[in-house]
């Protein structure tokens, strides 16, 4: 099951850098950091959802709930990865510098 998320995860993480990557920007010239230039404005109308904006936004909602979902798979397993390592102390240090001889 864990691999199978593990999988699912992978491709989906692909698929969304793809997508986004292909989309094109959003006014981020300077004009349109505030407010002015075209319709494509960080604060100003929008138009419908293209086809690539709601591939992205399924690709995120996936990656989120795989996310989720490995989380909680990886949190019911009790092994731990430095179960094995034996406890070391470290070597004792003189209290005062000064009194070294």
């Amino acid at each position: 099951m864990e691999i199978l998320l593990i999988i699912l995860h992978i491709i989906v993480s692909l698929f969304l850098i793809f997508v986004v990557l292909l989309q094109s920007g959003q006014a981020a010239d300077l004009a349109g950091a505030f407010g002015g230039g075209g319709s494509q404005t960080a604060l100003g109308m929008r138009g419908a959802a293209t086809l690539l904006q709601k591939l992205t936004t399924a690709a995120a909602v996936i990656f989120m709930l795989t996310s989720l979902a490995l989380g909680i798979v990886g949190r019911s397993s009790s092994s731990s990865v430095i179960e094995g390592v034996e406890a070391t102390t470290p070597a004792e240090a003189p209290a005062d510098p000064g009194q070294q001889q």
